[in-house]
């Protein structure tokens, strides 16, 4: 089968090192990039056959990870923190690279190794520090603000290395060739300016008008591709062109979408990509040089530790922010691969190096979690009573929050429930981890605290001790497990609705304290029968009927033991028979001239007149002698075949008998 064989083989491989990873709680990456050293040709076993053929293909996921970066990079996400975003991480990566030109020299590397040594750990993993803020629940805080900001000029800086360090074996020869790159990178700038927002957006347009999903996501993937391919023909990197491609469709209307399509498609390649890293480290090697290994991990963990403790404190951050950016990203990161292949494809740099780096890159990665969470306990050395970060909120009252309603979530349904709530005037706030979500609510004034639910932390923001209601929105009912276990920890007599997607989800929903469980699927599903059912000229009794007992025969098994339901259930069903119509009499009308009395209407329809709206006043109630006159809008409430009795009265029409 040849190279199929050989991605068949990857794929199998990544998905176990995946599952590994995932169960030691772990970045997938990791799983990964022990998937290519078993597969790899230094263990044995199984091994790819076409090593050279995976890593032509794992370029292009190392031009889609780039792309992706491309279409999150956002300035307004740098804003906040700009200062030590902007200037402080520069500063960061020329420190970074001393020490590791240090590091280098100390073990007697040639000059050029020495310095890319120190371009490789410059970079920190922007995966890893996520998952990890992530899992601590404090994504959303002033520490996190400062890393994330840090962390995408640093995968921004990937791009002008990529480009630089490889000309370091001919200094001298390699300016003019930087100059001519410059040269070439400005024009293609100003030719990729005018494309993406002349050409680009109508192309978009047009494409998006014809609602096809498939043709979209081809679409994107084309461009992404297909631009970086241009700038390789040009002269320039390929990755270095889908990189600028995804900046310029994120500023266009179809940028979140097109993140959102291409996302499977990166994470496809960059597996393959992940997986060849692995493919090339020597178990051999590592053993043989355990000791180097270990001194040049700690001497990184605490010589760049230093440098982003030091550079943070600096740029005016006190208490607790210069100490979680030291021990947060002191790591080696997943473009310091990128930037590695790159050094290997130009013999930059040695197979050994290569071993050497990947290797405390991965060291350093796993040990990641474990020293970022000696942050609250160091920093509680200094205090004697540690508190945690202020949360980033947004349009929270300056009176605060009570008897007010959480929505976990604000997405499509969140934000719905949210406009809903504020023109009834309840008092509500949202907690959404997404951040372009949280960006999009504080520009609609809605109040919001930034974090993820599932978090003691996060939930205390809210104020959920002293919330009224619990709204859990995600469709995804492991989460919404998760934040029920931790509220009913907080405030257990809190009454909390989610939604699920089967019955067994909404089972353990229950399980967890939810007082009820939404199906919106099996909602819609109903609406489309009754919308069907009424179309065909089905009894309004009869419908309302049929919907009923399908509903209690899915809610049944979930809430049969539960009294509460049943009684509310009951009351449902006889509300939903009652419904409210609005008749006009006409000039013709025999009820005209006649009182509510002389008709007998309870009697002759058994319907019963609620009001009476006569030339913009409203009689509630009208008394057995209100006499109708022309023009009136009565309003009868009944069953179904009551209200047509009514009209039939109304407009003079025999009854049978």
């Amino acid at each position: 089968m040849g190279i199929a064989a050989d991605i068949v083989i990857i794929v199998l491989a990544a998905l176990v090192g995946g599952l590994v990873a995932q169960k030691l709680k772990q970045p997938l990456i990791l799983g990964y990039i022990l998937a290519g050293v078993l597969v790899g040709p230094y263990t044995g076993g199984i091994t790819v056959a076409n090593t050279h053929d995976i890593e032509l293909l794992a370029e292009i996921g190392v031009a889609l990870l780039l792309f992706a970066l491309g279409l999150e990079f956002s300035l307004k996400e740098l804003k906040p923190v700009r200062k030590v975003a902007l200037i402080g991480t520069p500063i960061q990566i020329l420190l970074t690279m001393a020490l590791g030109y240090a590091i280098g020299r100390f073990f007697g590397w040639e000059r050029d190794a020495a310095l890319w040594f120190g371009g490789l750990i410059s970079l920190s993993s922007t995966m890893v520090v996520l998952k990890t803020l992530m899992n601590q629940g404090i994504l959303g805080t002033l520490s996190s603000r400062v890393m994330i900001g840090m962390l995408i000029v640093q995968d921004l800086a990937i791009v002008p290395m990529m480009i630089i360090l490889p000309q370091l074996k001919d200094p001298q020869g390699g300016l003019p060739i930087l100059g001519i790159a410059a040269v070439k990178a400005a024009i293609f700038l100003a030719l990729m300016i005018f494309v993406g927002t002349r050409i680009i957006p109508w192309l978009m347009k047009r494409i998006a008008g014809w609602n096809s999903r498939e043709l979209f996501t081809l679409a994107i993937t084309a461009i992404g591709l297909g631009v970086g391919y241009g700038t390789y023909l040009f002269g320039l990197s390929f990755a270095f062109g889908a990189f600028v491609a995804g900046m310029i469709l994120s500023e266009s209307d179809y940028g979140h979408q097109a993140l959102s399509d291409v996302i499977p498609l990166r994470d496809v390649f960059g597996l393959l990509f992940f997986t060849s890293v692995g493919m090339l480290l020597d178990p051999a090697f590592l053993l043989a040089h355990i000791w180097q290994v270990l001194i040049i991990v700690a001497v990184v963990i605490v010589g760049k530790g230093m440098i982003f403790f030091g550079i943070t404190r600096a740029f005016g951050y006190v208490n607790v922010v210069p100490l979680a950016a030291g021990l947060g990203l002191f790591q080696v990161g997943e473009f310091s691969f990128v930037l590695a292949r790159v050094g290997v494809s130009t013999d930059s740099i040695s197979a050994d190096l290569y071993s050497l780096t990947l290797t405390v890159a991965v060291v350093t990665m796993v040990l990641t979690p474990l020293l970022s969470s000696l942050t609250a306990p160091l920093y509680a050395l200094r205090k004697s009573r540690f508190k945690h970060e202020p949360l980033q909120t947004m349009n929270i009252p300056d009176e605060g929050l009570r008897d007010h309603v959480v929505l976990a979530g604000g997405g499509r349904v969140g934000r719905y429930l949210a406009n809903v709530l504020q023109r009834l005037d309840i008092p509500y706030v949202i907690i959404e981890l997404n951040h372009w979500r949280v960006e999009q609510a504080k520009r609609d004034g809605f109040p919001t605290v930034f974090g993820d639910a599932s978090h003691a932390v996060v939930l205390e923001a809210a104020g959920i001790d002293r919330a009224k209601l619990l709204l859990i929105t995600t469709p995804v009912a492991v989460t919404s497990s998760a934040i029920a276990s931790q509220v009913h920890a907080v405030k257990p007599s809190l009454r909390i609705i989610a939604r699920a997607s089967s019955i067994e989800e909404m089972q353990i929903l229950h399980e967890e304290g939810v007082y009820q469980v939404v199906q919106p699927e099996f909602e819609a599903s109903l609406e489309f029968t009754r919308q069907a059912l009424l179309y065909l000229d089905m009894p309004i009794s009869k419908i309302q009927w049929f919907t009923d007992a399908v509903r209690r025969e899915l809610y049944s098994p979930l809430y049969q033991g539960d009294l509460g339901y049943q009684a509310v259930t009951q009351l449902q069903d006889a509300t939903r028979l009652l419904e409210l119509s609005w008749v006009a009499l006409s000039q013709q009308s025999p009820l005209i001239g006649q009182t509510i009395k002389d008709m007998e209407i309870r009697r002759r329809t058994g319907a019963s007149i609620v009001g009476v709206l006569r030339q913009g006043q409203m009689q509630t109630n009208p008394s057995p002698g209100f006499c109708f006159s022309d023009n009136d809008l009565i309003g009868v409430m009944g069953e179904p075949n009551q209200l047509t009795a009514f009209q039939d009265l109304a407009e003079g029409r025999p009854r049978p008998a």
